[in-house]
């Protein structure tokens, strides 16, 4: 599943006072041009003794784990560039928004423990499309505060964009940099909807209802027409499936077509050059990458079916020379 750990976790953690996947940042989309090169695909996986950062090519080739952090390393997403990850950090203290290159080399902590005097949680970060912001997820335990915000790329002017009824996570900004998709919550069980803003906030547009469960990995087609979801993130009585729809919420269209419980498709991003989707399939307990052509057609295994299981999954460009 493609559940959201920020909500559940960080409230958790307000309570209890450690985290354990800890609050998920947002972040813009992981591809930023239209059309680019494809690159590696990065995600998490647990390695038993939390989850770590891996890369692996589109062939399913070189499979490669990139950080060993105390704690754990999630929610990764690309630089433009294709030369740098951002990533959520999360200990049994806190969660911060971390910054490294590609080959898991040069790792910094952008965010700390939070902001001057006030502890915080951030996670799931991502770049906006010029590579020179990242928007992430905070929530403020002292004052409950829950909001999707931005800074530099090294961590300077941090700024509050906007925040929902019941939470907001998972942040990504359109290929052209004007509007912001996030995943909103009403505060109910399953109640999570796809919404988009402007870059600033403003002209919120509900795109899904709260009953589609959206879960927390959404992403924008390279040419900013579409984006791309899973629905029935935390329903195990249904099956979750994949579907794309037009940026002013018309054209819903289904991808997959699974009908049990026990299949489950999670969507990751689209490839750079906007000619594929990938994913996971879930099949009665075991994992697999797969992807697939943004019509649904030509599915493709990259890593096959086992007990490994890639989530936060964003396919990268190729590094610019």
């Amino acid at each position: 599943m493609e559940r959201r750990s920020t909500k559940t976790m960080t409230r958790l953690a307000a309570t209890v006072g450690m985290v354990l996947i800890a609050t998920l940042a947002i972040a813009p989309a992981a591809s930023a041009t239209y059309p680019d090169r494809n690159g590696l695909i990065a995600f998490q996986a647990d390695t038993g003794t939390g989850s770590q950062i891996y890369t692996v090519r589109p062939n399913g080739h070189d499979l490669r784990q990139i950080t060993r952090v105390d704690g754990e390393a999630l929610q990764s997403d690309w630089a433009p560039d294709g030369r740098r990850i951002v990533f959520e950090l999360g200990t049994v203290e806190a969660a911060s928004i971390a910054i490294m290159n590609a080959d898991g080399s040069d790792l910094t902590n952008l965010t700390g423990t939070g902001l001057p005097g006030q502890f915080s949680f951030a996670g799931q970060p991502s770049f906006t499309p010029d590579g020179q912001r990242i928007v992430f997820e905070r929530y403020i335990p002292d004052t409950n505060d829950d909001a999707i915000w931005s800074m530099n790329v090294d961590g300077s002017d941090q700024r509050r964009i906007t925040s929902g009824p019941g939470g907001v996570t998972d942040p990504n900004v359109s290929p052209d940099g004007k509007r912001l998709s996030f995943v909103g919550f009403n505060g109910e069980d399953l109640g999570q909807a796809l919404f988009t803003a402007d870059i600033d906030g403003n002209n919120l547009h509900q795109l899904t209802p709260f009953t589609f469960d959206v879960a927390v990995k959404q992403d924008w087609a390279p040419d900013g027409e579409h984006l791309v979801f899973t629905d029935n993130a935390d329903n195990f009585d249904e099956p979750a499936n994949i579907a794309t729809i037009r940026r002013d919420g018309t054209d819903l269209r289904y991808l997959t077509h699974y009908q049990s419980p026990e299949l489950r498709a999670y969507t990751g991003s689209y490839s750079p050059d906007g000619q594929w989707i990938i994913f996971r399939l879930e099949d009665h307990g075991s994992f697999a990458l797969f992807r697939m052509r943004p019509d649904g057609s030509e599915l493709h295994a990259i890593l096959p079916s086992s007990d490994f299981r890639p989530r936060g999954i964003d396919w990268g460009p190729a590094p610019e020379h």
